[in-house]
């Protein structure tokens, strides 16, 4: 899948999603979605991450809005030209759906802004055949 990408006052998100099928089972109605996040400070001031917000869709119906500190247990100080990047994952009960949200940084000085995360979709490969005993998608 292409990366999604968007900056907000200096500070550019990039997330490439992906299904994980080792992970999943379709057939109980468990799809798992692994993601990869880089955050990069394009600007010319530090600035720390201290909150994520996120909306997770499900097809299926279901949203479920997540708030927390950091990411990933971390709330990273990026100076100029730095970046920070991790992997997470999400659950979803059908094949597809999508994430979006914002991050809360500050600035020296205590000046919060929030950083817009793209949304990014999620779509499993078309299920003909999933075969639990190897983890293997067959199409």
């Amino acid at each position: 899948m292409s990366p999604y990408e968007k900056a907000t006052e200096g500070i550019r998100v990039r997330v490439e999603p992906y299904f994980s099928p080792a992970e999943s089972s379709p057939a109980e109605g468990t799809f798992v979605f692994a993601y990869h996040i880089e955050v990069a400070n394009e600007g010319d001031v530090a600035a720390q991450l201290l909150f994520r917000h996120w909306l997770i869709h499900d097809a299926a119906g279901d949203d479920t809005e997540v708030d927390g500190e950091g990411v990933v247990g971390l709330q990273p100080r990026l100076h100029p030209g730095e970046s920070h990047s991790y992997r997470s994952f999400c659950v979803l009960t059908s094949p597809s759906g999508y994430m979006e949200g914002y991050y809360t940084f500050e600035r020296a000085g205590g000046g919060r802004f929030r950083v817009e995360v793209p949304r990014f979709d999620f779509t499993a490969p078309m299920l003909a055949h999933f075969d639990e005993s190897d983890d293997e998608v067959m199409n």
